[in-house]
């Protein structure tokens, strides 16, 4: 594979989908969930399985993606032995993948997320974008619902345009995009001694900045024919955008990818993404802007 395809490539579209499979009792579903996202983006599907491969697995699996009308003869099955999450990542890279999907649990234990599961440490981790399904089904169902995250960074506008491009191809019909004011930041602007009348000013003036911003990004994105919403939250970067998506029942919650990799140290004093893997709070797309 020519790896030099992999500088500067855009986050969007997704040529080349790569799904995980292993034999759960949620891989029909997963396998189900994966083919429909390859045939609306018209996408390669290569799914990959980490593990000892027997021919007893392979008769299993066969079936499996017989069973969910994926075409063995126009996608790969790339089967590999080694450490689930270094090889995961390694053959995405190999492969040229854009999108990586991996079914997750919706809440770990306390223990289990400190270790990182699987899908967990791929997310911090991936060169390519991410999709973590909570709760994938034998019949997909439709997303109507998108929440995206609006901060202001130089990832947003290819994260923005990504989730664009795909609710499009998905049919999404309610997409607001989120910008979260840091609640200690806000209390650190206002001063002691101020009154009632200035605080409120301050909030407000505040508020009115975060919305501008975002009213910025939105300008500069290719809408096309989707209407955004757009929303300020206060609240912690991270925990605030989750549970409005949560409350807002999205079906899919769109972020970018972490700036760097996050250790122990980082996760146990969460920052913004961190506090989205640990209680998910519906799908959650991680885009990988290359940049």
């Amino acid at each position: 594979m020519d790896l030099s395809k992999l500088k500067k490539r855009p986050s969007y579209p997704f040529e080349t989908i790569a799904v995980a499979v292993s034999f759960s009792f949620r891989c029909e579903f997963l396998l189900a969930e994966a083919k429909r996202m390859a045939d609306v983006c018209s996408a390669t599907l290569i799914l990959l399985h980490i593990g000892e491969k027997t021919r007893e697995k392979e008769q299993l699996l066969d079936g499996l993606i017989a069973k969910s009308g994926i075409d063995s003869n126009e996608n790969r099955l790339i089967w590999m032995d080694g450490e689930p999450v270094d090889t995961i990542l390694k053959l995405c890279k190999l492969n040229i993948v854009d999108l990586l999907i991996l079914g997750a649990l919706e809440r770990e234990n306390l223990f289990k997320f400190y270790l990182g599961s699987i899908a967990r440490n791929i997310s911090r981790r991936a060169k390519c974008s991410v999709l973590l399904l909570t709760n994938p089904s034998a019949t997909p169902q439709k997303f109507k619902k998108m929440v995206v995250n609006g901060v202001n960074n130089p990832k947003t506008i290819h994260t923005l345009n990504t989730s664009l491009y795909l609710a499009h191809l998905l049919n999404v019909i309610d997409v607001t995009v989120v910008n979260e004011v840091e609640v200690h930041g806000l209390a650190m602007t206002i001063a002691e001694d101020s009154t009632a009348p200035q605080t409120k000013e301050i909030k407000r003036n505040l508020e009115e900045e975060s919305s501008g911003i975002l009213q910025m990004v939105i300008e500069k994105c290719d809408s096309s024919k989707i209407n955004l919403n757009n929303k300020v939250l206060k609240g912690k970067p991270g925990y605030a955008i989750s549970k409005y998506a949560k409350d807002k029942n999205a079906d899919m919650l769109v972020i970018n990818s972490p700036d760097t990799s996050l250790n122990l140290f980082d996760r146990i004093f969460a920052h913004g993404i961190e506090y989205v893997l640990a209680d998910l709070p519906c799908n959650v797309l991680i885009v990988h802007s290359r940049v």
